[in-house]
């Protein structure tokens, strides 16, 4: 007989041996489960073949896989994604509403494994995996492994938040000490208290105070912090900053918006015409530079309702808006097209990539021109990969955050498919007192700005744009000021539908909606480009886009210019007279990279291939009179 615990009931792992039912009941009356590993969820979806199909397979009909499945006793169906109309299903031009499916599906991982198998490659099999916003969270200090205190000795701080002269409530309050740090939230009064256990006030490290809107942040090394008295923290409004004098109630533009020139557009450049999805956690349209918005699909509450996209729990798809399309009113901050009709596709919190895939399908089918994501963090995926192939080949112009993590570019902004953007910052743009200031690197340029200390880098980061200190709306209707490539990417979402409503080449002959249009969009936007010289392009890509230059209403030098490389419009003479000639002066700028570009030379030519940049150019544009005009 087996034998009984303390409280009566057999040892799980003996009761459960051999048993599908994991639950026992103790004799007190209590239920006691064993805990094992979840089911997984999986997405199913046909891989689309790359060339000619394997010798021998026939191509798969997936309705006939997907009865199977749901007929299999050990996989539950629970969502299939995918076009919803014959619109959408032809979109890419497969011809077929089934190539686009996508089954979402709860299975054990064995079961997973042995169905990749049995589809011989045919199919895709993979997690669905989480996904996450891509805002700047504070960097936490390393932890350490031992065991961890949670009684005897601890430190108990008050602290009172103060701001313009009166307590400020709902602020995060995070301690510092040598072990795990102490956080909360400031009651009505500005008042919280933290334990640290196992901790003094001489070990006490950092102290950061995140006010929810309206004021600056607040951050200090090694604080002086009295477990005797109340600790008082003042926090700066956001209006005591000169550059928001006079905020909200008098509109502004923010730094990053300036430093884009985007308050030296003409008045009439407003994006009317185009349609923008964000795709992040909603908008709170019951704030004043929102109200316009009037479109949108909840994808996370669908079993519910579709409607409720205008919840934002979060703040971080109301503070993207804000950037792209604010109202252009009296106060707040204005967006880059505040015309343009903007869908707000809610997916956060808990979105995952099945969700993403049904959200890039409502772009499709809406036929949306620009859309943000200010998201990531996944492994790369097979199945959203070929979503963001089809909506590339839709017309769809997928403009990414590169992530937060200070490492590699996160998927999806990864992905071929996408334009990768990454955060840069400016000094004396935010307090020194803040947090803001712990994100200045040690690269500084000229005109002051840095790489975020947080931003994703690599060889996919297309353009950087301003991430740091941003300032725009958060629900109800308030203002916050917030770091992170999240807010890098909007400010090019907004720019990139400018360029689709007002750029002469988008008014006549690229007007069809597919790869290229997307393509042709995107290399404008690289070509406006100021460089950014902090000594390492994988940082900052071709650099800060400009949106006089990105319209075609003034003249300017290329980022291909700048490094020393000659125009297309000679390029377009020399290749005019004769192609094998032009290859060969093409040959001679690639010889004499190193000593026009002395600044790569200890990069090494392997990184930075001038020759196969311009040939790659010609491709794409066949090197035309009109783009010449447009971009220089």
């Amino acid at each position: 007989m087996a034998a009984k615990s303390e409280s009566g009931a057999t040892p799980a792992s003996e009761a459960t041996s051999g048993q599908k039912d994991s639950t026992v009941t103790a004799t007190d009356g209590t239920a006691q489960r064993q805990i094992k590993q979840r089911k997984g969820q999986f997405l199913i979806a046909p891989r689309r073949p790359q060339g000619m199909q394997t010798m021998g397979l026939m191509p798969m009909q997936f309705a006939a896989v997907e009865q199977a499945l749901r007929d299999s006793p050990d996989i539950e169906i629970i969502d299939r994604v995918g076009p919803k109309d014959q619109v959408g299903a032809l979109g890419t031009g497969s011809g077929m509403r089934e190539a686009a499916s996508v089954l979402v599906a709860r299975m054990d991982e064995s079961r997973a494994n042995t169905l990749m198998l049995q589809a011989q490659g045919q199919l895709i099999v993979e997690r669905d995996q989480a996904l996450h916003l891509l805002d700047a969270s504070f960097t936490q200090p390393d932890l350490v492994t031992c065991s961890l205190p949670n009684s005897g000795a601890a430190l108990i701080a008050d602290f009172l938040v103060m701001g313009s002269g009166k307590p400020v409530a709902n602020a995060e309050v995070y301690l510092f000490g040598s072990l795990l740090p102490a956080t909360g939230v400031t009651d009505n009064n500005g008042k919280v208290r933290l334990t640290l256990y196992g901790e003094t006030p001489s070990s006490v490290r950092r102290l950061y105070v995140k006010p929810k809107t309206d004021y600056w942040s607040f951050f200090q090394e090694q604080p002086d912090v009295s477990d005797k008295e109340l600790n008082v923290v003042g926090v700066r409004a956001l209006s005591e900053w000169p550059g928001l004098a006079n905020f909200p109630q008098q509109q502004v533009l923010g730094w990053g918006q300036k430093a884009m020139r985007l308050d030296q557009l003409p008045a009439n450049f407003r994006g009317q015409g185009i349609k923008i999805a964000i795709i992040d956690s909603g908008a709170a349209t019951s704030h004043d530079d929102l109200k316009k918005i009037s479109r949108g699909y909840d994808i996370v509450n669908k079993a519910q309702s579709t409607a409720t996209w205008n919840i934002d729990t979060v703040g971080h798809g109301s503070h993207c808006a804000g950037i792209i399309a604010g109202a252009d009113s009296q106060s707040g901050v204005r967006g880059f097209a505040p015309e343009a009709e903007i869908h707000a596709c809610k997916l956060f919190p808990g979105g995952q990539v099945s969700q993403l895939i049904e959200a890039l399908e409502y772009c499709i089918e809406k036929q949306i021109d620009v859309v943000n994501m200010s998201l990531g963090g996944a492994e790369p995926s097979e199945a959203l990969e070929q979503q963001l192939q089809r909506a590339r080949q839709a017309g769809v112009a997928c403009i990414v955050a590169a992530g937060n993590s200070g490492g590699a570019v996160q998927y999806p902004a990864s992905s071929a498919n996408v334009l990768a953007v990454a955060a840069i910052g400016r000094m004396n743009e935010f307090p020194t007192d803040s947090y803001h200031a712990q994100t200045i690197t040690p690269q500084i340029d000229a005109n002051g700005y840095f790489s975020a200390r947080f931003s994703c880098y690599g060889a996919e980061v297309a353009v950087c744009a301003p991430g740091v200190a941003i300032t725009s709306s958060v629900p109800d209707n308030s203002f916050a000021a917030w770091d992170g490539t999240s807010m890098a990417a909007p400010h090019v979402t907004g720019l990139a539908a400018l360029i689709l409503a007002h750029h002469p080449d988008f008014q006549g002959g690229i007007t069809m909606r597919n790869a290229e249009r997307v393509e042709h969009l995107f290399q404008i936007i690289k070509m406006s480009c100021r460089p950014i010289q902090l000594g390492d392009q994988r940082r900052t890509g071709y650099g800060l886009p400009d949106v006089l230059l990105a319209l075609g209403l003034v003249q300017g030098r290329s980022s291909m210019q700048t490094l020393g490389m000659p125009l297309f419009g000679s390029l377009n003479q020399t290749l005019g007279a004769s192609i094998g000639q032009g290859i060969a002066n093409l040959g001679s700028v690639y010889r004499e990279a190193p000593r026009q570009m002395p600044q790569f030379q200890g990069y090494g030519m392997n990184s930075i291939d001038p020759y196969a940049a311009l040939l790659s150019s010609m491709g794409n544009y066949g090197l035309t009179g009109n783009y010449q005009r447009s971009i220089w």
